[in-house]
């Protein structure tokens, strides 16, 4: 363990957020650890499948982010953004007009509100769209953006990136942008103040590791990353599914962990979707989605992990 001080604090949006009594940011979790339900199939604003989510820890939110409801939306990369209380109920929405496909966001909070990091103009493959730069932008319910919108800002730290998606690690305050380059995925990390100010010099940027099945999500805390894989539950993929996080050491790149995850296992389709850190109590939780339900009337769920080691 990281032993080395009884708490790490951070500033995001300006407010001290304590990430851990008797751990530190060195620590990591235990993929093997059983998990915990936070949300269990709530609906969103739209209907469709979660795709990610991301927690503002200073007031007590979850933003999710879907696939807009309507034929097309996909493939032009139009999104639905929710606002839900921790107990999953619907407090708000955004719908991002060609921003992307929704694979991870950050949130910063800043204020009495946050503000929130995500892809941004996306570029259709065919049947899907997905971003080529981040966007920050404030949180206003029933606002719909687009890329050039007043209040949005976009940055592109990484040089020739494609496939950019971000998070934020709340104990640490840095961002971690997922991009792809020279046909791999990277993960590159900043902090976050910097990449506002327009700094390209990351403090980390290591390669994904292969052997992942469908990639699904991502999240920081501290020196390791955590990335989601897997499919839904179908007839090549039965109960209890193909669902993996995976712990990567950020400073080497070196794969720690790997462990197959039976959260909400009960669950019908069962698409794992979007990873985030949430700080409740002061402790750190890995916390993975789940998307259930039928086509058409989706549903979402939240599981968290808090064993370190």
């Amino acid at each position: 363990m990281g032993g080395a001080g009884a708490a790490v604090t951070t500033l995001l949006g300006g407010r001290a957020a304590e990430a851990s009594a008797g751990s530190t940011a060195a620590d990591r979790f235990d993929l093997a650890a059983p998990a915990t339900s936070l949300i269990w199939k709530k609906a969103l604003y739209d209907e469709t499948v979660l795709q990610s989510f991301a927690f503002d820890n200073a007031h007590g939110h979850i933003y999710t982010v879907q696939v807009k409801n309507g034929a097309g939306s996909s493939a032009a990369g139009h999104l639905c953004l929710t606002r839900l209380s921790l107990g999953g109920t619907v407090l708000g929405h955004m719908y991002l007009m060609g921003f992307g496909h929704g694979v991870q966001i950050g949130v910063e909070p800043s204020g009495g509100s946050a503000y929130l990091w995500t892809e941004t103009s996306a570029v259709a493959d065919g049947a899907n769209a997905w971003g080529n730069r981040l966007a920050r932008f404030a949180f206003a319910s029933g606002r719909t953006i687009t890329p050039t919108s007043g209040g949005v800002t976009r940055y592109a730290p990484v040089t020739g990136a494609t496939s950019t998606t971000c998070a934020i690690d709340p104990s640490t305050g840095r961002l971690v942008m997922r991009y792809r380059r020279n046909g791999g995925f990277r993960y590159a990390v900043f902090p976050l103040q910097a990449v506002k100010s327009g700094s390209r010099t990351p403090v980390h940027d290591v390669a994904q590791p292969a052997g992942l099945g469908t990639f699904q999500g991502y999240a920081a805390h501290g020196d390791y990353l955590y990335l989601l894989d897997g499919d839904a539950y179908g007839s090549s993929n039965p109960a209890p599914g193909n669902t993996y996080v995976t712990c990567v050491d950020l400073r080497t790149g070196r794969k720690v962990q790997r462990a197959l995850t039976q959260a909400g296992k009960s669950l019908d389709y069962r698409e794992p979707e979007g990873m985030a850190i949430q700080i409740a109590s002061g402790r750190p939780r890995l916390c993975l989605g789940l998307a259930s339900g039928a086509a058409g009337a989706r549903k979402a769920s939240i599981f968290y992990k808090t064993a370190l080691v």
